[in-house]
């Protein structure tokens, strides 16, 4: 098969196309995979089910070792869709703690970072037009 990237892939039903077309996948593209559960409130507020998760969301951890703990995030992997929160580390052997990526599918947005214009622009027009 071709390394280059074709949007005809995620129509697949094969999970080695699927997996393929995610990580041949522009950056662009990449950032549509970061869609994130919102809150109760938030799907209240909003009338939205999910948005992209963007650096200084707060967000609360789902699944995992984590689970129930909340903070802020630090920085988002676009291509293994992962998230660093602070103070989620882990202790390394040596005893030194790293930042541990969560998987975006496994965390929830309790409060957004509304410090962007366009993005508050994009939510409040998104409430009203429900």
């Amino acid at each position: 098969m071709k390394k280059i990237f074709s949007k005809k892939w995620n129509r697949s039903k094969q999970p080695r196309k699927q997996r393929k077309y995610r990580k041949n996948a522009p950056l662009n593209i990449l950032g549509k995979f970061l869609g994130c559960h919102l809150s109760p409130e938030l799907r209240k507020k909003y009338s939205k089910r999910s948005f992209r998760l963007r650096k200084g969301d707060t967000v609360k951890v789902l699944k995992g070792q984590f689970k129930g703990k909340s903070g802020k995030v630090e920085n988002i992997d676009l291509i293994r869709s992962r998230a660093k929160i602070e103070n989620i580390n882990q202790i390394r052997k040596d005893g030194t703690k790293s930042s541990y990526p969560i998987k975006i599918s496994n965390l929830m947005i309790t409060v957004f970072d509304l410090s962007d214009k366009k993005r508050k622009i994009k939510l409040e027009g998104n409430k009203n037009a429900s």
